[in-house]
């Protein structure tokens, strides 16, 4: 599976911004997909999953009620929709697919995604 990220930006605190990822290549809705970030200086850290077929979600604590991650499986593409951002959000978000075998308790965890996009940078300005 080919991942390409995109739709990062500048936005100011409070604002809104909707990242995609276009998949190719395999049967997109073989896999459950999820949404990490690394900001300068931090660890690659768990964002928000969803399964193969798009009816169960799971999100981190820190943009929980803030952030919504949904998938169009007929347009092979996983979106993350981001609002009530903080400066402390700013970070190269990265989507990725993850092994077909794993379970939703295992989502969280970077070792369960076996194709991983170029990440696409969001900066958010207090």
């Amino acid at each position: 599976v080919q991942l390409q990220a995109s739709g990062g930006g500048l936005v100011q605190t409070g604002g809104s911004l909707r990242v995609s990822c276009a998949a190719s290549g395999r049967t997109f809705s073989n896999y459950g997909m999820g949404w990490f970030r690394q900001a300068p200086g931090k660890e690659r850290e768990f964002v928000a999953a969803v399964t193969g077929s798009g009816t169960s979600t799971h999100y981190a604590d820190s943009v929980k009620g803030r952030f919504t991650i949904s998938r169009d499986n007929t347009k092979n593409t996983l979106y993350l929709q981001l609002d009530s951002l903080k400066p402390e959000d700013t970070a190269v978000y990265y989507c990725a697919a993850s092994d077909p075998r794993a379970s939703q308790k295992s989502y969280y965890y970077s070792h369960s995604y076996i194709y991983w996009g170029q990440g696409t940078l969001v900066t958010v300005s207090s």
